[in-house]
């Protein structure tokens, strides 16, 4: 149930951090992977071709919607079909809330929020041409937060964007469940990327994280590629509108 072999899946912001570890578990699984970023995920390639599977790099900044359709339209002309959609690329601005400027509002929003619905629509609209709720069904996994859930502070426009990835995950699913797509969300908690590398190098910072977090660990991308691959398998058939918090335990405490 959670082999993927003949599955594409498009990954965004693959060529690093939580986007690498999901490209990399797809693969494992036995999909190919279309790798999307701004730069090209390079060492992510090197990782699928090793595994014997296919990578294809997809150059796109979706800081704008401009190359949404793009994308779809590279994936579906280099591997003749597209199953599976992570919309994972994303950005952060931090900044007191009396402080923050709108051009750090509307850059984070443009793309962690913008760009992801209208990914997801494009995606939806080529796999409404062949899902269905009896046979194969096209998968969207978004990536959501712990802010998706909680306020943090100083990141007004993350915790907005990622409040809203939440969202939209759940009208998703109830508009596509019956069309055959499968809309789902990962919410990571403390996951070692080099986006935290500064996190784990403060001592006190650190220690408090793990004081906070169950497992006692900081999570790694592979952590996150495992949740990938269940919502992007037939086992989550009948999971919609989910988001699945890997976060070591971090909510429940």
């Amino acid at each position: 149930m959670f082999n993927l072999e003949g599955k594409v899946a498009v990954v965004t912001g693959a060529n690093t951090g939580i986007g690498q570890g999901i490209a990399v578990a797809l693969a494992q699984a036995g999909a190919d992977i279309a790798a999307v970023g701004r730069s090209e995920a390079t060492e992510t390639a090197d990782l699928i071709h090793a595994m014997g599977r296919k990578c294809e790099l997809v150059s796109a900044d979706l800081s704008t919607i401009a190359p949404v359709d793009d994308v779809v339209e590279q994936t579906v002309s280099s591997f003749g079909k597209l199953d599976i959609l992570v919309n994972n690329a994303g950005v952060i601005r931090r900044e007191d809330a009396l402080n923050f400027s709108e051009e750090d509002w509307d850059t984070v929003m443009d793309t962690n929020l913008k760009s992801l619905f209208f990914l997801c629509q494009s995606a939806a609209r080529h796999m409404v041409g062949w899902a269905s709720r009896d046979g194969d069904r096209g998968k969207i996994i978004n990536i959501a937060s712990m802010l998706t859930f909680q306020g943090g502070i100083r990141v007004p426009s993350y915790t907005a964007s990622k409040s809203g990835v939440g969202g939209l995950t759940k009208l998703l699913a109830n508009e596509w469940a019956a069309k055959g797509i499968n809309v789902n969300a990962i919410a990571p908690g403390y996951i070692a990327t080099n986006n935290t590398a500064a996190l784990q190098a403060d001592e006190t910072r650190n220690r408090q994280i793990l004081e906070r977090i169950p497992e006692g660990r900081w999570g790694e991308p592979s952590d996150i590629g495992g949740a990938a691959v269940f919502l992007a398998s037939k086992a989550a058939d009948y999971v919609q509108g989910h988001i699945l918090a890997v976060d070591g335990g971090w909510l429940a405490r």
